[in-house]
């Protein structure tokens, strides 16, 4: 569409969120325009714990709706990205050391009809919650709870010898950040257009339209119009609707630092573990990236969305005295080979704590006074899916003629092969392209699905791919991540849709950008203009 145009929705924000919702309005026939500040999901969205999950510990909470929701969504996602999201086995080991938050309604209740437990959490009342946990969410393909025993089996191999008794429960793997790009380009594919590195700087509401101002890498301007405004920004929604929408609102964010930290592999088994500490909080210790351990997440005020997350030295040793008691082998700061850190923007329901707040999203329209306005705020990547549902359903009252639902079944690209598919492609992969070795094979089918053959073509040797950066990372993966999945720089390529940064040296990160930067306005003339 030319700027002169008006479309139907614009939308702010290339989070989980503001991708989904784009991805399916255009899918029911809407004209829309996003736009983010910087890269695809390089906030919030690519800095969880990767995790399609139903929230175990949110039933101490009561958010009943909200776990039945997140379980049942687990498998419609599972189902339409298989090459990126997989089922995962979860081991939750018990102590009568464990305790409760102190103030959720499960401990307060406890606390009056039970006051000799102390705050602590019985093992019934776990196995109550992985009960419901089973049956909330109408499960099919994932199997359900038992029992491990720890004193025998592989599972209790890393973990103290006073642990004997665990449950497995299941869950699902996802590549965060890989699931924001999919569904930018669904969208995209549907006849959306979107815009990276587009920062919105004006916004001015008329009677019937928005008016919208961005100013891309280069400081150009660009003036949009549209009929409805979507605010999906994130930690950003509250510092966008009041500096660049300019309505009065109550509604705000409470904005909680999450971080994690990734450590050489632990365990030699592919079951993550659920560790409950005795400060009533939860983390997760998760198999990552074949050679890696994942451990987190802390929770921690933040006061500025522009400020860089950080995990800080104090949360990193919180991290790694909390796995301590669990592991025999002593995590040091010295098997710490990466952190990372995202802005979760919980919506501020008057909670006193960042734990009790809630993980519910909220959708605020605005429909008096002139154009429509939706205000996103919260969420869990989980829900996305149905967060965006519920969007549409706000949009439709205010634009007549918007289609129906349709995303649920509906593959990402990449992703139109059955659950427990992934190996039959692998084995296909190795055959075809015989240069390839079985790791780089999986990770081209963990990343690409179906469309790793697109992407290698018509290659018969590995010269065939031109230049290799650094693990296999090659000049033709490279090329295909700036021409179809919106990738600008070596950060965007190494760290965001794909993790090989744990894998190169940073003089060869160094030399991708300077590639991608000397290359971009042969494989994107439009952009170089």
């Amino acid at each position: 569409m030319s700027s002169s145009e008006v479309r139907d929705l614009f939308v702010i924000g290339g989070g989980v969120n503001g991708c989904g919702i784009a991805r399916d309005a255009a899918g029911r026939g809407l004209s829309v325009t996003l736009a983010e500040m910087n890269d695809l999901a390089q906030a919030t969205s690519s800095s969880s714990t990767k995790l399609f999950h139903g929230g175990l510990r949110y039933l101490e909470f009561f958010e009943f709706r909200l776990v039945h929701e997140a379980l049942a969504e687990r498998e419609v996602l599972l189902k339409a990205m298989p090459h990126i999201s997989w089922p995962m086995r979860f081991v939750l080991p018990f102590s009568g050391d464990m305790r409760f938050e102190s103030e959720t309604p499960t401990s307060r209740l406890l606390s009056r009809v039970m006051p000799w437990m102390k705050g602590r959490r019985p093992w019934w009342l776990i196995r109550l919650g992985l009960f419901m946990y089973d049956h909330l969410g109408g499960r099919r393909i994932l199997p359900g709870t038992k029992t491990v025993d720890l004193e025998h089996g592989a599972e209790g191999t890393p973990l103290q010898d006073r642990f004997e008794r665990a449950w497995e429960y299941s869950d699902c793997w996802v590549e965060d950040s890989r699931l924001v790009v999919l569904n930018a380009r669904d969208a995209q594919a549907h006849g959306a257009e979107i815009l990276v590195r587009n920062k919105v700087v004006r916004t001015a509401r008329k009677d019937d339209h928005w008016e919208i101002e961005t100013e891309d890498e280069t400081g150009k301007r660009h003036e949009y119009r549209a009929k409805m405004l979507v605010n999906a920004a994130g930690p950003w929604v509250g510092e966008v609707l009041q500096d660049r929408i300019d309505l009065p609102s109550k509604d705000s964010v409470r904005l909680v630092r999450g971080s994690h930290i990734v450590t050489r592999r632990i365990f030699d088994h592919d079951k993550a573990y659920f560790f409950q500490g005795t400060d009533g909080r939860i983390i997760f210790a998760i198999p990552y990236e074949t050679d890696f351990t994942l451990i987190g997440t802390t929770e921690a005020k933040q006061v500025d969305p522009d400020m860089e997350p950080e995990c800080t030295v104090e949360e990193q040793d919180y991290l790694l005295n909390f796995a301590n008691q669990y592991f025999k082998r002593q995590l040091t700061r010295d098997d710490v080979v990466w952190t990372y850190s995202g802005v979760r923007p919980l919506y501020d329901d008057g909670a006193r704590s960042a734990t009790a707040a809630t993980r519910e999203y909220v959708l605020k329209l605005e429909d008096e006074g002139g154009a429509p306005l939706l205000n996103v705020f919260g969420g869990k990547i989980t829900t996305y899916r149905r967060l965006a549902e519920a969007a549409l359903e706000k949009i439709a009252s205010q634009l007549p003629g918007t289609g129906k639902p349709w995303t649920a079944g509906a593959p990402l690209p990449g992703g139109d092969f059955a659950v427990g598919g992934f190996q039959a492609l692998v084995d296909q992969l190795l055959e075809d392209y015989v240069f390839l070795d079985d790791r780089w094979a999986r990770r081209l089918v963990r990343a690409y699905g179906t469309e790793a053959r697109d992407l290698l073509g018509d290659a018969t040797t590995e010269a065939d791919l031109g230049r290799r950066f650094g693990a296999d990372l090659t000049e033709r993966e490279v090329t295909w991540l700036m021409e179809h999945e919106f990738a600008r720089s070596a950060a965007d390529v190494v760290w965001r849709r794909s993790k090989l940064g744990l894998r190169m040296r940073p003089e060869q990160v160094t030399a991708l950008d300077d590639w991608m930067a000397a290359h971009r306005s042969e494989i994107l003339p439009a952009a170089a203009e």
